[in-house]
């Protein structure tokens, strides 16, 4: 019986990764496809990674999104963290429920509403202060940053829930000021919540293609509204190499956050040893 069980969860794994990499994969081999058929292979070739470099359509609207992605994921990460700080140490305080509501609200919104809403908004504010003046990669980093900031209270939150005290209460109990401990102590030992935060809002933001369609300008493009604008007139094989990129550089990132992680980690467990043995 619990053979049959392993075979069938093993099974279970392998195609679930299956049907989640293996399109991947296939992008990744297409990109070097010597055809324009992005179906068919005619033979090995890296022609469309020099199509696309020089395709500066899509070249600038790839620096776009990720120079609205870095700053949008940076901001909502100095509004987030504070939010779950308070959500998670200030205890019961007068509007909390109205706080958390406002909290969670960016999280179940449809996107076209969050869209719509923030493009009145500006439109109202363009014609009472003169502010923006015009759509484009502030107004679009502004509305980025709103919902990736309730993403990143959220993750902080649960960082700091389940944290255990132990040493900032030693810390407080050799004297140290509040201020201090955040920053030696509380700071460190969240940094990989901070780290998954800041990597979600940074790949919310330059996946997001409904909110950037309404608050977009002339000259705005992200990169999300430009493929889909290509994919509409067919699929080009310089898609398929501007997700190969696009995935070797994620991967990167991945693979430096872990890094981190698993440092904030070990310097986590030593803190918490020495405190132990202060015990």
């Amino acid at each position: 019986m619990s053979s049959k069980r392993s075979t069938f969860l093993i099974s279970a794994l392998v195609f679930g990764f299956a049907f989640l990499y293996v399109p991947i994969l296939l992008v990744m081999i297409y990109s070097f496809n010597e055809g324009k058929l992005v179906t068919v292979w005619a033979g090995f070739s890296t022609k469309w990674y020099v199509s696309l470099f020089s395709n500066d359509g899509m070249i600038d609207a790839a620096w776009n999104s990720l120079r609205i992605g870095v700053m949008s994921a940076t901001l909502a990460l100095a509004l987030g963290t504070p939010a779950g700080l308070v959500m998670s140490r200030f205890g019961r305080f007068k509007g909390r429920t109205l706080f958390s509501g406002m909290i969670a609200a960016p999280l179940v919104m449809p996107e076209v509403i969050t869209g719509l809403s923030l493009l009145l908004l500006f439109v109202t504010l363009e014609q009472m202060i003169g502010w923006p003046a015009g759509r484009g990669l502030s107004t679009i980093t502004i509305a980025h940053t709103t919902f990736c900031a309730a993403y990143v209270a959220v993750v902080v939150q649960s960082r700091l829930s389940g944290m255990d005290t132990s040493v900032e209460e030693a810390a407080m109990d050799l004297g140290a000021k509040p201020a201090k401990i955040f920053f030696v102590i509380t700071l460190p030992m969240i940094l990989p919540a901070l780290l998954a935060g800041w990597l979600l809002s940074f790949t919310l933001s330059l996946d997001d293609l409904v909110i950037a369609s309404f608050v977009a300008g002339p000259g705005s493009t992200t990169l999300p509204m430009k493929v889909f604008s290509s994919v509409r007139l067919g699929v080009s094989p310089e898609i398929n190499a501007l997700a190969t990129l696009i995935i070797l550089a994620v991967s990167v990132m991945i693979v430096i956050a872990s890094l981190m992680i698993l440092r904030s980690e070990r310097m986590r467990s030593r803190a918490s040893a020495g405190a132990d043995a202060q015990h």
